[in-house]
């Protein structure tokens, strides 16, 4: 009887040990305070020739086990789905506050991003958690969905600020990562 409990036990520990390994910790907050200096307020238009695309977005995140924008019927239960809070325009109007800004994307779709935020954020029935703030001069957007595909996406500004740089890199559970960049010019 004790060997069979020791048994039991053990098996107990086994699993605990393997299921900690695979589980993610929290993501971690960024600086909710804008560096001197560092404002994305204006108009942006991006570089067509030199960005990536939708197609290209979404083939970066099928890489890593995402889904693409694809009709929920053809997802797999255990594909990520983080890049469904992804938004992505040809022009950006961005309007900077103290405490976060606001991204237009294309005069249609408005993203809100708050300085220092941690929260979970939704779109239908797909949940993630969201962290955003300032890494230095760089402004990242960390968001998991509940399969553990990670998406990363930073803006930041060239020397001269008139250049908007934008990568987006998807992260999948296992590991394996893919990264795209946008470039968008200043127009006022």
């Amino acid at each position: 009887m004790k060997a069979r409990l020791a048994s039991f036990a053990l098996l107990f520990v086994f699993m605990a040990i393997g299921a900690c390994a695979t589980q993610q910790g929290p993501l971690l907050p960024h600086a909710a305070l804008a560096p001197d200096g560092v404002n994305f307020s204006g108009t942006w238009v991006i570089r067509e020739e030199e960005s990536a695309g939708q197609r290209s977005i979404n083939r970066a995140a099928s890489q890593v086990g995402g889904s693409g924008r694809q009709s929920s019927s053809r997802r797999g239960s255990g594909s990520g789905q983080v890049q469904v809070f992804l938004e992505t325009g040809r022009k950006l109007k961005i309007t900077q506050t103290e405490h976060g800004f606001f991204l237009s994307l294309d005069r249609s779709v408005v993203e809100e991003f708050r300085f220092g935020e941690s929260r979970i954020i939704s779109v239908g029935k797909i949940e993630a958690q969201r962290v955003s703030g300032w890494d230095g001069s760089v402004y990242t957007v960390q968001t998991r969905d509940k399969n553990g595909m990670k998406m990363i996406d930073r803006f930041w500004l060239n020397d001269d600020r008139n250049v908007l740089l934008r990568e987006i890199t998807f992260i999948g559970r296992n590991g394996t990562d893919a990264t795209v960049q946008q470039f968008f010019d200043r127009t006022n």
